[in-house]
């Protein structure tokens, strides 16, 4: 049984391309580059199920045309719609993890500042501007900073904790 922790979210399922059961990925990941034997893993009923694909193609640079086996036609792709999609961590090496994951795959992990230490877990995403904001629940208050790879110093994906560099400052805003 493939468990939570074991996987990373990598993107969702847009709609079905074509008759023949192929299907529309929206990602920023370019996982299957690198793939020997790729597989997805989909929330199924709240069990997570791997689907080997068959062949892939990007469509453009964030989408990725897939056909799954046992899906081999329209209806059967249909049931993926609006689908979350995600690849085994296990699958991709800690150096490539980080560039592939949405930036959502982080809610729940803790995240500590070099020099304030623990903050807090990271509770939301917010996609809604221009820059990405994290959302951490830092002694009863809601703190939001930038999700951007310069103010991350380290992450570890099997303890899900980040740690980051803070503007001095930011916490007082």
């Amino acid at each position: 049984m493939i468990k939570e922790e074991e996987v990373f979210k990598i993107g969702q399922f847009a709609k079905p391309h074509g008759i023949k059961g192929e299907l529309a990925l929206v990602t920023n990941s370019d996982v299957f580059d690198d793939a020997d034997d790729p597989y997805i893993v989909c929330d199924i009923d709240g069990i997570l199920v791997p689907f080997f694909i068959e062949e892939f193609r990007y469509k453009s640079d964030n989408v990725v045309l897939l056909k799954l086996e046992c899906v081999d036609n329209e209806d059967a792709a249909r049931e993926f719609v609006n689908r979350d999609v995600y690849y085994p961590l296990d699958a991709i090496g800690d150096d490539d993890l980080t560039g592939n994951m949405t930036w959502d795959s982080f809610i729940g992990y803790t995240v500590a500042d070099e020099h304030l230490g623990e903050l807090g877990e990271i509770s939301d995403v917010d996609e809604s501007t221009v820059n990405v904001l994290f959302k951490v629940d830092y002694k009863g208050r809601e703190l939001l900073f930038p999700a951007v790879e310069e103010l991350i110093t380290s992450i570890n994906h099997a303890d899900k904790h980040i740690v980051v560099s803070l503007p001095e400052g930011l916490l007082d805003l």
